[in-house]
């Protein structure tokens, strides 16, 4: 049964550490650990244990491949410099993704975005399928958000408004008509 990749990628006003965006990296693990507790998580990118004196650039992410950024990001990849903030995450399927993006935790963080990031020109996150045994990296997550960027939303990486079903064709995603109606 196929699986949903996505990937979200923001810029930070200032790098990790800076009390602009200390927010937001408060909010990160209990963001995570929200995610991990939703229906329909499969699993998400984390570097391998004891690796917290290394970059995420240096880091080893095991099958979910070497850390990396779409060539839209131009900051730095030091622990004084780093201002991206990225995830990579499997799911059952759509309903799951958009459940947990516009609740509890997520959503707070969503809510509170303009005060830590860069305002975007470029799309903050990319869905895609990938098969049940396909684990995507890194490099698969930077390719699906320039595709969107340069393509628009295509079966090949989508967003959760402009969704397509597994075997490409188009569908709505179930609890979006109820979030346009409350401001999501």
């Amino acid at each position: 049964m196929p699986r949903v990749a996505f990937t979200t990628f923001a810029i930070l006003k200032r790098p990790y550490g800076d009390p602009v965006v200390q927010g937001f990296d408060d909010l990160t693990p209990s963001t995570f650990a929200q995610a991990e507790g939703s229906p329909g998580f499969v699993a998400r990118a984390k570097e391998s244990p004891d690796q917290s004196h290394l970059t995420n650039f240096s880091r080893d992410w095991g099958e979910w491949g070497r850390f990396e950024v779409p060539r839209f990001y131009t900051g730095g990849r030091t622990d004084d410099t780093d201002s991206r903030a990225s995830t990579l995450s499997l799911w059952t399927d759509l309903e799951s993704v958009f459940a947990f993006v516009y609740s509890g935790t997520h959503r707070t963080a969503l809510a509170q975005r303009h005060a830590w990031f860069l305002k975007p020109e470029w799309p903050t996150y990319a869905v895609w399928w990938v098969g049940d045994d396909e684990i995507p990296t890194w490099a698969d997550a930077c390719a699906r958000l320039e595709h969107l960027h340069e393509h628009g939303p295509t079966p090949s990486a989508f967003t959760l408004r402009t969704a397509f079903a597994a075997d490409g064709t188009p569908v709505r995603v179930r609890g979006l008509a109820e979030s346009r109606s409350t401001g999501a």
